[in-house]
């Protein structure tokens, strides 16, 4: 009789969970620099409008922020230099608030022009200036603007014969043997695009999927991006030394319908967030399927990595889960 294989190990569970957002959670991510904290703290971003900060000590929420009238919160970002958080809500708000010495005021805010779901992205200069980029007043627009002035960059607009809808993903970056930003598009006829901000011109323009573009994620060290749709497949595409995109492999998925994608920092795995109600963690050099967190009871709507491995997902089911997974060497 032949021996049995040894079935795979069942998935762990999480470290811990959070609840307490009494709404559904549609937006994640650490804060590494908070003062005297030896951890990161976890921000959230709910339906509801409201952003909960939460202590991984006590797993608890430490503060609230209200400050989009009630309306869903879609983007969570801290400035790298210093004590200042971005949210952004679909009340056409984008508020940038003061943490430092447990404030939690709004400094300042900027209008958008755009209703959509499509997050914003920023990329650091020097002397606490940097790049935002977030949906133009045209439906197929991306207003790049100087901050904390307000300053309006430029406007990048698609050749009027490409048609490829509403901007639905945005990832600014550099890379290193050149100060030029570039942005990275995911877009609504499911293609992905690399803009010259400087030249505002698209380097190039791939089509990965055939369905709108939900989450995206760039690995610029490795010059290579996923990106994950309503459809059932993950793309995974490149950027050579020509600036050219060129799709390298699509991974098939279980169920359709991806919410967010995340390579972890040290560029080992990735997650992605599922209409399914699961999250899926993939080897991300070899895309070799790695676990299936199967904890939420609602589609998982978010997904974000700490510095130190740390995973949280954000479900429509009001619960964040944390996980601790393929420990960072």
């Amino acid at each position: 009789m032949a021996a049995q294989l040894p079935l795979p190990p069942p998935p762990p569970d999480p470290q811990f969970v959070l609840r307490g957002t009494q709404s559904a959670v549609h937006a994640l991510h650490f804060w590494e620099g908070a003062q005297g904290q030896g951890h990161p703290l976890l921000l959230s971003g709910s339906l509801s409008g409201l952003v909960h900060i939460w202590s991984l000590q006590t797993r608890r929420a430490v503060a609230t922020l209200d400050g989009h009238g009630g309306q869903c919160v879609t983007w969570l970002q801290t400035l790298p230099q210093g004590h200042q958080l971005l949210s952004q809500g679909r009340d056409l708000r984008l508020c940038l608030w003061d943490l430092a010495e447990g404030r939690n005021t709004v400094m300042d805010s900027v209008h958008l022009e755009s209703m959509g779901f499509c997050r914003g992205s920023i990329l650091a200069g020097g002397q606490q200036h940097w790049t935002l980029a977030v949906p133009g007043r045209g439906s197929d627009e991306v207003q790049i603007l100087e901050m904390p002035s307000k300053t309006s960059v430029c406007t990048l607009k698609p050749e009027a014969d490409a048609k490829p809808g509403m901007p639905m993903c945005l990832e600014l970056w550099q890379a290193d043997s050149s100060p030029r930003p570039l942005l990275l598009a995911g877009y609504e006829d499911g293609s992905v695009a690399l803009w010259d901000i400087s030249e505002r011109k698209v380097c190039s323009h791939i089509a990965c999927h055939t369905e709108p573009i939900i989450g995206l994620d760039f690995d610029s060290q490795k010059a290579r991006g996923v990106s994950g749709s309503a459809e059932k497949a993950l793309a995974v595409w490149s950027l050579d030394e020509q600036q050219a995109l060129q799709v390298c492999s699509t991974h098939k998925l279980t169920n359709p319908g991806i919410s967010d994608v995340k390579i972890r920092p040290d560029h080992k795995i990735l997650a992605t967030a599922g209409w399914d109600h699961r999250v899926r963690v993939f080897h991300w050099r070899t895309m070799k399927p790695l676990a299936v967190l199967a904890f939420h009871s609602a589609a998982v709507h978010c997904v974000a990595f700490a510095a130190n491995g740390l995973l949280a997902s954000g479900s429509r089911d009001q619960r964040i889960s944390v996980w601790s997974l393929y420990p960072r060497r």
